[in-house]
């Protein structure tokens, strides 16, 4: 071979070699206070839905929000109109903790938590890359914002074991439906407008039991307050702000915590 090929089919190699490859999770994106990932697995459905994990590695003594982070944090969110094929990503939730850091009180995870997304490709037929743009907030002693765009390919290796069972853990971990027995109801409370007022049932130690409500549609919610009315363990949720005419959706997303696990559902808007 000429020598000028030679060193040009050695260049091309090294640059194919240096060249960023897309799997079926993306790379890491390192913080100060932990790191993050999309993970996805397994092919989409006739519908065009694949299933994922926001994957959130975080440091000993680190946290980071739920849903709703309170009036001064920062819930996760994710975006993929950057992204090939892909139509929406839709972020679920594993129960909260509550937690009080000082300055406020609100509703996240102090461990490694993997929160699961549904990605719907606009064809289930055709290719999909995901670039999503996901931001989010971790707290230690004070929260700083964590923001990266995260690549992958979810045909790149479809079926690795470790990320599907990564992935079904993650799903398996939402809470459940609110059932008889398991559930929050709201209490009316004539001419206070600015309270939601619930009963909380859920099976085993009352003490045990704990309300989050998300703040959607334009409502906003202070710290829930426990109580107790009639033998049944309350909640009182101080409205702190209110859309000026009642919204359209199906209400109000809660989650019910207690001994046994977790459940959600939804409550009429107040």
């Amino acid at each position: 071979m000429h020598p000028v090929a030679s060193f040009s089919v050695a260049i091309a190699a090294l640059l194919w070699a240096a060249a960023p490859t897309l799997a079926s999770s993306s790379a890491w994106h390192d913080s100060e206070g932990g790191r993050i990932r999309l993970v996805t697995s397994g092919v989409p459905d006739q519908a065009g839905r694949l299933h994922g994990v926001l994957d959130i590695a975080l440091k000993p003594g680190w946290k980071t929000y739920w849903r709703d982070p309170g009036d001064s944090g920062v819930p996760p969110q994710i975006d993929v109109t950057a992204s090939t094929n892909v139509s929406e990503a839709a972020l679920a939730f594993p129960a909260p903790r509550r937690h009080d850091d000082g300055y406020g009180v609100w509703a996240g995870y102090d461990r490694p938590v993997s929160l699961p997304v549904t990605f719907t490709l606009a064809s289930a037929r055709k290719a999909a890359t995901i670039e999503a743009r996901v931001f989010l907030g971790v707290c230690e002693t004070i929260c700083i914002p964590v923001q990266a765009t995260l690549t992958l390919d979810p045909a790149s290796d479809p079926q690795n074991a470790a990320d599907a069972a990564l992935i079904e853990a993650g799903f398996a971990a939402l809470p459940g439906r609110a059932k008889a027995g398991f559930e929050a109801r709201p209490v009316p409370m004539p001419g206070d407008t600015e309270t939601l007022v619930v009963e909380a049932d859920a099976p085993g130690d009352p003490g045990a039991v704990d309300f989050f409500v998300a703040g959607e549609d334009g409502y906003m919610f202070g710290p829930a307050r426990r109580g107790e009315r009639e033998g049944k363990v309350t909640f009182s949720v101080p409205i702190l702000s209110r859309p000026t005419t009642p919204p359209a959706g199906d209400g109000l997303a809660y989650t019910l915590t207690g001994e046994t696990g977790s459940v959600e559902g939804r409550l009429p808007f107040p």
